[in-house]
């Protein structure tokens, strides 16, 4: 982290204390691996209810393998304690009470004034393994239903290895025989144009993008 950004770390901290981000995704979209990497660790996060109470992980673990969980716990990672995770509840599957509650859980923590209750960014992790549709009901009902206030929504495009093998099937057949390392050199900059394509978004989705940018090896940057 370079100085400047220390500083305006340091300087955030000491008016908010502590960080809460929420992350909502679907089971197996890579969320913990980002919040793993998020805070520098390889272990697992510790729970904690609402009211600060330790829960005993080996209680939820099932659940949370199936993307089952209660949006109120907090994460924590002993390797950074500066920062709680609150992760949603799988309203993938469309069950209303889930997405509900998630959505209650944003208007109500996005404009709190209790400060150390607040959330200050939302994670939405959406895999590629299914990039033929990518959006789908869920994330539509968030963008179309949720209102975050001044939080900002940072969209992360997980599992973008699951776009080489289409790219390696449109390259051009002389290149196809080409050494491996020429042939993922070559399909590098296609999997961008695959992204871009307008049919794994879906007719009916559009959000208004601030800005963005492709990390392929995220975890060995410099922030």
């Amino acid at each position: 982290m370079s100085t400047e950004n220390t500083e305006n770390f340091e300087n955030l901290q000491e008016k908010f204390g502590r960080f809460r981000i929420l992350i909502i995704g679907p089971a197996n979209s890579g969320k913990t691996t980002i919040l793993r990497g998020i805070c520098d660790s390889t272990e697992n996060p510790e729970i904690y209810d609402g009211d600060g109470n330790k829960v005993d992980s080996s209680q939820v673990e099932g659940s949370m393998g199936r993307g089952l969980h209660d949006v109120e716990n907090e994460l924590v990672f002993r390797s950074n304690d500066k920062l709680i995770f609150h992760d949603s509840r799988g309203f993938e599957a469309g069950s209303k009470d889930e997405f509900l509650q998630m959505k209650n859980f944003v208007a109500e923590r996005a404009k709190t004034t209790i400060l150390k209750k607040r959330i200050h960014a939302i994670l939405y992790c959406i895999p590629m393994d299914k990039h033929h549709r990518a959006i789908q009901r869920s994330e539509e009902m968030f963008f179309d239903e949720c209102d975050p206030g001044n939080v900002p929504v940072i969209v992360l495009f997980t599992k973008f290895d699951a776009l080489l093998p289409v790219a390696l099937g449109k390259l051009a057949p002389t290149d196809r025989r080409l050494p491996l390392q020429e042939r993922l050199s070559k399909a590098e900059p296609l999997i961008e144009e695959i992204f871009g394509r307008a049919d794994i978004w879906g007719p009916s989705f559009s959000i208004e993008v601030c800005s963005k940018v492709l990390c392929p090896h995220w975890r060995h940057a410099q922030v």
